[in-house]
Parts: structure tokens; C-alpha cells; sequence
């Protein structure tokens, strides 16, 4: 299925041409057939010649109904723009041109109508030049777009009309079947025994009976779905399509039905701002932003030329590369009301706090791009849910986990962090390393893995801590009063190397657990167990010493031979143990190896 736009000033004469073709009413509401006049969206839908099926989006033509033409407008990739021959083109015509051409529709058919009442070759001429000149073609190869003259009343021309849009709809890019759902309503109503009915037109995507969905952030659940007033179990876009919903948020038109976690809900967005045909700057203040069947009030912060930042009325659902229409509602009669084209480039902008942030955020979105790279470089790390719902694939591999990094700002941190880590030894020299989160603090960074995947040698992790992999000489890297603590101790095992100060003598020279860490982080001190501490290389004396016994030997020959208590001499044997000087035989005895 494909879904083109009724487009042009001429509200009668469009009714009459998508009748003829279709054989449908599109204009609903008995105050439109009674006044010729289109108020409402109509719907119509017909087979083409192909076998291909077209439906139609039928919008007002009267300058007081813009707002509902664009809700009708915005989600649809093509438009049959109609104008009369006997009045040929008008103001409102001329606005309906610069909506379409803002919202960037560039596919389409010009129809000049009611041919039997006058000839058509003048106003398809001034209107076919008009079109061309603003970019909508009928084909891919571009040129002129196609023209044609009909008459609804009459029938001429209509079997023309239908095959020029079988070769307009062979013309529209095909819509990815598996992109996110984003369906703007259009109409929502009640269905007794049935609940809420939305409709739309579906762009793209699939959606399927059963399928949950969000609605202003509230799960809904797609009880049955019709198109074309057929039931079906799956839709894709392009589509017009009708949901029976199943959930408590309230729909109307202008809310949107999303893919849950695919887009991004926000209020405020930076965009780069073109201002429309025949519009002049600067921008007021207050303006409605237009997009798929949304219209918000929204306030317009000029950042510079070409940029401004939008604060909207309600979120919407975003993401980077959408364009919103930027409209002046409270403009006179012949004025005009579209001003401006709004494309998004951050659906999250950084705030703007300290002087000059607005003109270095405008000359940053000068630069800036639709894609995840331009994205990182004002954001610096975003998860890689976050890319997918701003509506940018993530670039290339993760840094860690479902972490995504500006590259030269990664390459910062690679640099500061050993000077981070660095720093922090000196001014806690106590403690055993640099712990991960005070690590993550200092560089600002939003979770504990990224630091660990800054992490490169000599830096080491362990224990939640960052090492520097720095070794003291002796005492030198202590402080003062620790450092003369530790001489002191090392001269009294001078003479007794394996008799280890009691905890009484350790607290008398003021070493306790965190000073005795740092001493033997510094190398200064041997740690054979929690309050045994000895010379550096004793362990190495000791199985000197050991060697020389008989073998095996029991622990209290090693404590004989060693000079020492079995308070250090069992721990003492252990480490030796440990690190291969000695082995067990039996429960009682051990040899050197």
C-alpha cells in the first residue's frame, strides 16, 4: 500500500476528484458536504492499474484549517496537489507549497482539476513551474513533475490520473520494514465493546496484533489492527492503519504510538533552523512546532544564525534528523504563517549555564551532523540504548560494557588517569592504591567499568583499587614520622632478625595496620601475617637458616634455629610454604626444597 496527500486551496475541487477516483466520500462531517468546503483529515483508498493500492490523506484547503493540513501532511511521503483550472494559483496554494517543500515532501503529481469549466493549460503551466522550481518530482530521475488535467465531474483524465500514480508510488523509497514503529494518530475514538480506536498513517516499521507499545510513556497493547477496512494480524509501512488499543493512557491526535525504548521523549531540542521561502527573521519567540500529526506551542531560543534551541510545550518523541515545521499561528490574513524548517541535531542538549555557552553551543551545531559521532562529541560517553533512541546507530565497538566514547575525549582520560592515580599515592600515602570510585569522581565519568577500562600498565587493578605499580626505596616514600618509626623497628631486628615486635612495641612506635601496609607497600617491611612484621629478605635468611637443619624439621627445631617464638615461627613457616622455600611432609614436619 502506498499513502499520498490531497494537497491545494481548492477544497471542493479535490472532494470531487478523490470521489471520482475512489468512489469514496472523503469529507465526513455534513457541514463539509454542505458547505464544499473541507474542515476535517478525509480517507479514501482505491486500486491502481497495477494491482498496487493507494490511499489518500484528503487535507482542508482554507488558510483557517493549516494546522489540521499539516497533522495530515506531515507523516505522508507524497502528495497529489490539486488546483482548479478556473482559478488557477492562489495564496493559500503558494502556503501549502512552502509546507510541503519545509517539511521536506519531494514526491508528488500536480493535478489541475475542474478542466471542463476552463482550459488548464495556463494554470498547469504557472503551478507545474512553481512545483518544479521547489523540488517535488514525480519520478527518481527528477526534471519537471508530471502534470495532468481531469475533470471529477466529467472523468476526463482520470484513467490518466491513475497511472501516473502507479508510476508515482513505483517512484517512493521503499520504507524499512523492520525500522522502529512511529505512528502519529491522526483520529482516536470509541468503539463500544471495542475501547479506543487510533488511526494513522505508519511511515515505516511493522506492527503486529499483540504488540506493546508506548503512548505519552504508558504501555498500551495493539488488541486487533485493520487497514483499508481489512482485520490483519501484521501491517508495514507505508500504511494507513487503525488500532484497537488496549491500555490507560489517553489518545488524540498529535500523540504518537513508539517502539518502546526506540525513541527519545523530550521537551527540549537543539535544531538547525532554515527559514522558509518568502519568510524573514529573526524568529518570535513563541511559535507551533509541526510534526507528523503533532502541533506544540513551543518557545524558540535563538543560539545564532542558523540555530536555536526549542523548548515544546509537551515531549514528543525524537530523534536526530527529524524535521519539525515552525509556524506563526497569530499571523494576519495573507500573511505568511510558515516560517521556518527545524531539523533536530541533539534531542538532549546540555544545558546552557555559563556566559558564552549559548554562541559556543551555536558554533558546535554549525559543525554538527545527524549521526552518533556528532552526538558524542557534545555528550562525550552515551550508552548505546540511549544512541538507539536518539536514532543513531552506536559507532563501531563499545569502550566497555554498553559504554560508547568520543574518541578524543577517551584519549584524554587514557592521559590523565595514571596522573590521577599518581597524585592520589602522594596525598594518601597510607592507603593501598587509588580506590575506583574515587578514581571515577575525579575524571567525572558516570560508571566504575569505565575507569577499569582506562586502565593500562604500569596501572594495575586489584581489590577495587587502581596500583600505580610504583615501588619505594626503603622508607623513602613514607611519611616522616612513619618513616622513623620503620628505622626504629628495622634496628631493633638488627641483631634478632626473627623476632618480630609484639603488637604492644608496634603501637608504642605509633605502626598500626594502615602505617604497616604503607610500609610494606613501600617495600620497607616484610608481612609474614597480620601483626608479624620482619626485615626485608628475612624469609629468605630463614630458609638459609632452615637448610642447614636435619630433614624433615618440626616447628619447634625451626624456632630453636631461628632464635624466635612459635607466634612468628608458625606464621613465618607458612609464608615460607607459600612461596616455595619449604614444603610439608606430614602433619608434624616439613624439609627445604
Amino acid at each position: 500500500m502506498h499513502v499520498v496527500a490531497t494537497a491545494g486551496h481548492v477544497d471542493h475541487g479535490k472532494s470531487t476528484l478523490v470521489r471520482a477516483l475512489t468512489g469514496m466520500e472523503p469529507d465526513r462531517l455534513e457541514e463539509e458536504r454542505r458547505r464544499g468546503l473541507t474542515i476535517e483529515l478525509g480517507y479514501a483508498w482505491t486500486a491502481l492499474p497495477s494491482g498496487e493500492r493507494v490511499a489518500f490523506v484528503d487535507v482542508p484547503g482554507h488558510e483557517r484549517f493549516l494546522g489540521t493540513m499539516l497533522a495530515g501532511v506531515g507523516p505522508v511521503p507524497a502528495v497529489m496537489f490539486v488546483v482548479a483550472a478556473d482559478e488557477g494559483w492562489m495564496p493559500q496554494s503558494e502556503e501549502h507549497l512552502v509546507a510541503l517543500r519545509t517539511l521536506g515532501v519531494r514526491h508528488g503529481l500536480l493535478v489541475v482539476t475542474r478542466a471542463d469549466l476552463a482550459d488548464p493549460g495556463p494554470a498547469a503551466k504557472d503551478a507545474g513551474g512553481r512545483l518544479t522550481e521547489a523540488g517535488l518530482r514525480t519520478g527518481p530521475s527528477g526534471g519537471a513533475v508530471e502534470t495532468l488535467a481531469v475533470s471529477g465531474r466529467t472523468g476526463e483524465g482520470l484513467d490518466a490520473l491513475r497511472a501516473a500514480l502507479d508510476r508515482l508510488v513505483a517512484a517512493l523509497p521503499a520504507p524499512d520494514p523492520e525500522a522502529p514503529v512511529r505512528l502519529w494518530i491522526d483520529r482516536a475514538f470509541s468503539v463500544r465493546g471495542s475501547g479506543t480506536v487510533v488511526t494513522g498513517t505508519l511511515p515505516a516499521g511493522r506492527v503486529e496484533a499483540g504488540d506493546e507499545l508506548d503512548l505519552d510513556g504508558e504501555p498500551v497493547r495493539v488488541r486487533g489492527l485493520e487497514s483499508l477496512k481489512e482485520r490483519a494480524e501484521s501491517v508495514t509501512g507505508v500504511a494507513r492503519v487503525a488500532l484497537n488499543l488496549r491500555g490507560r493512557a489517553a489518545a488524540d491526535r498529535g500523540h504518537a504510538l513508539v517502539t518502546p525504548g526506540a525513541w527519545t521523549a523530550t521537551s527540549l531540542a537543539d535544531v538547525r533552523v532554515t527559514m522558509a521561502e518568502g519568510a524573514r527573521g529573526p524568529l518570535p519567540g513563541r511559535l507551533t512546532a509541526h510534526i507528523g500529526s503533532a502541533s506544540v506551542p513551543c518557545e524558540v531560543r535563538p543560539l545564532g544564525a542558523e540555530a536555536a534551541r526549542l523548548r515544546l510545550a509537551r515531549p514528543l518523541p525524537l530523534h536526530l534528523g527529524d524535521v519539525l515545521l515552525l509556524r506563526d499561528p497569530g499571523r494576519g490574513q495573507g500573511e505568511l504563517r510558515v516560517l521556518a524548517r527545524a531539523t533536530v541535531l541533539d534531542v538532549r542538549p546540555p544545558e546552557l549555564r555559563r556566559r558564552g555557552a549559548a554562541r559556543e553551543r551555536a558554533r558546535a551545531l554549525a559543525e554538527a551532523s545527524a549521526d552518533a559521532a556528532s552526538l558524542l562529541r557534545t555528550h562525550l560517553l552515551l550508552r548505546e540504548g540511549d544512541l538507539v533512541a536518539m536514532g543513531c546507530p552506536p559507532p563501531g565497538r563499545p569502550v566497555t560494557a554498553d559504554w560508547h566514547a568520543d574518541p578524543g575525549h577517551w584519549t584524554g582520560l587514557l592521559a590523565r588517569l595514571p596522573e590521577v592515580a599518581r597524585r592520589y599515592a602522594e596525598a594518601h600515602p597510607l592507603e593501598p592504591a587509588m580506590p575506583l570510585e574515587a578514581a571515577r569522581h575525579e575524571l567525572g565519568l558516570p560508571d566504575r567499568r569505565l575507569v577499569t577500562a582506562l586502565v593500562r600498565p604500569p596501572l594495575t587493578v586489584a581489590d577495587g583499587r587502581i596500583a600505580t605499580g610504583r615501588t619505594a626505596a626503603g622508607t623513602a616514600g613514607l611519611p616522616a614520622p612513619v618513616a622513623r618509626a620503620v628505622r626504629t623497628l628495622l634496628d631493633g631486628l638488627a641483631e634478632t632478625p626473627f623476632q618480630a615486635p609484639e603488637a604492644g612495641r608496634l603501637a608504642e612506635l605509633g605502626l598500626g595496620p594502615r602505617e604497616l601496609a604503607a610500609a610494606v607497600r613501600a617495600g620497607a617491611l616484610l608481612r609474614v601475617a597480620d601483626g608479624v612484621v620482619l626485615t626485608p629478605g628475612a624469609d629468605a635468611r630463614a630458609a638459609a637458616v632452615l637448610a642447614r637443619l636435619p630433614q624433615p624439621f618440626t616447628v619447634s627445631q625451626a624456632r630453636s634455629a631461628l632464635g624466635t617464638s612459635r607466634r612468628v615461627a608458625v606464621p613465618l613457616l607458612e609464608h615460607l610454604d607459600r612461596r616455595g622455600f619449604t614444603e610439608r611432609v606430614d602433619d608434624v614436619h616439613r624439609r627445604s626444597v
